[in-house]
């Protein structure tokens, strides 16, 4: 890899740093709740989605994501493309849990993308779901991982807005408020 490669790819993971420390001083997920990813590395490297993914990209993000989420006892769900119907790389031990169907497809470079690759070699039993209804979503490149959220979706608003070249939008999620006028939300 050439140096000024090398470089950027330090500097990203720096701003990733920094992005991770403000999403979860913003955002509380207790043990076993799910952190939805969606990821596309075509876009932080300034590429139009799916047209240029990047296993270095995926490798400089995932793993300071992966000790977070390890140690705050949480579960992962890394999107893929929609060319795998925007299906979710998840542990097993997560899909059991939910009662979440298993699906068939190896998520690949050119369907799935980078980050679903690179969580498949990483998680310790990974399996692949369609759906799933998250508690926080982190959505780097425009993926649209709305549909993977539970609702109410709340935005996290940080000073940082892009990840590279690729816009950042961070999501929590609350109960929804049922009731009438009588009713109390404390």
């Amino acid at each position: 890899m050439e140096k000024d490669a090398a470089q950027k790819l330090q500097e990203l993971a720096i701003k990733w740093e920094e992005i991770l420390d403000k999403f979860f001083q913003q955002v509380t997920l207790r043990s076993r709740q799910i952190l939805v990813l969606g990821c596309s590395t075509s876009e932080v490297v300034g590429h139009r989605i799916g047209q240029g993914s990047s296993l270095d990209v995926a490798e400089t993000l995932l793993p300071p994501l992966l000790e977070r989420v390890q140690q705050k006892g949480i579960y992962l769900a890394v999107q893929g493309c929609e060319h795998i119907n925007r299906a979710l790389v998840v542990e097993e031990s997560c899909a059991e849990h939910y009662g979440l169907e298993v699906v068939t497809v190896l998520p690949a470079l050119h369907a799935g993308g980078a980050m679903t690759v690179k969580a498949w070699e990483s998680f310790s039993s990974p399996v692949m779901v369609e759906r799933i209804q998250g508690h926080a979503g982190i959505d780097v490149g425009d993926t649209f991982i709305g549909m993977h959220l539970r609702p109410v979706v709340i935005p996290v608003r940080i000073h940082v807005k892009e990840l590279g070249e690729a816009h950042l939008t961070l999501a929590g999620t609350r109960p929804r408020l049922i009731g009438g006028p009588r009713a109390r939300y404390e």
